[in-house]
């Protein structure tokens, strides 16, 4: 028989038991948020800025949701590093399900905003609450990207409440392994968001 759980409901510990999943500590595995990122333009600041400001000042009141938290920090994100222009498709709310070898565990659940090049899931984003820790949505967004058409090939994914954000990459091939990026936060000095902006840019050049 098989049992039904939902991604959100998942521990860190279940999807790494259930899939034989291991996290990777070397620094080659997940260079991509290390590289040289491509030059933030004056411009791109500006904006990044404003969107910092934005967040910011939202962030004073309750209750930031989700979608507030998509449409103040994501989407700026987005527009900037030519995410939402061809050759690729963004998709949202998209339903995803991925089960154990045996079909003994069936897990399902809902992809906040999902960047797709052809059938290559580029870039799986997952939002929380602002008041919510990041931490909460690893094995969620793990789920997700374990359900990538193309094991073949790398897949990469953002996690944010709009203030603190964490880039993670995961790579099936015989044995899954993932990697997660140190995190950043709007709370720090200076602007955090460049750099994500930066990493951002590099993914969508090396896809």
């Amino acid at each position: 028989m098989t049992t039904t759980l939902f991604a959100k409901d998942i521990t860190l510990n279940e999807i790494e038991s259930r899939f034989n999943l291991s996290l990777n500590e070397a620094s080659d595995f997940f260079p991509e948020w290390q590289l040289p990122s491509p030059e933030i333009t004056s411009q791109e600041k500006v904006w990044l800025d404003k969107v910092k400001a934005s967040y910011m000042h939202l962030s004073k009141y309750p209750v930031m949701l989700e979608n507030a938290v998509q449409i103040t920090v994501l989407s700026p994100l987005l527009h900037l590093s030519n995410l939402l222009l061809p050759p690729f498709q963004l998709k949202t709310e998209t339903s995803v399900m991925i089960s154990t070898a045996d079909d003994e565990i069936r897990i399902e659940g809902r992809i906040d905003i999902l960047t797709v090049k052809d059938s290559f899931w580029v870039l799986v984003i997952e939002s929380k609450r602002a008041e919510l820790s990041v931490k909460v949505g690893f094995a969620q967004i793990l789920a997700y990207m374990l359900a990538t058409p193309t094991p073949d090939k790398p897949c990469f994914g953002l996690i944010t409440n709009g203030s603190s954000f964490v880039f993670v990459k995961l790579v099936i091939n015989e044995t899954p392994q993932y990697a997660m990026s140190h995190m950043f936060d709007l709370v720090n000095p200076g602007n955090d968001l460049y750099t994500v902006l930066g990493i951002l840019k590099n993914i969508c050049q090396l896809i």
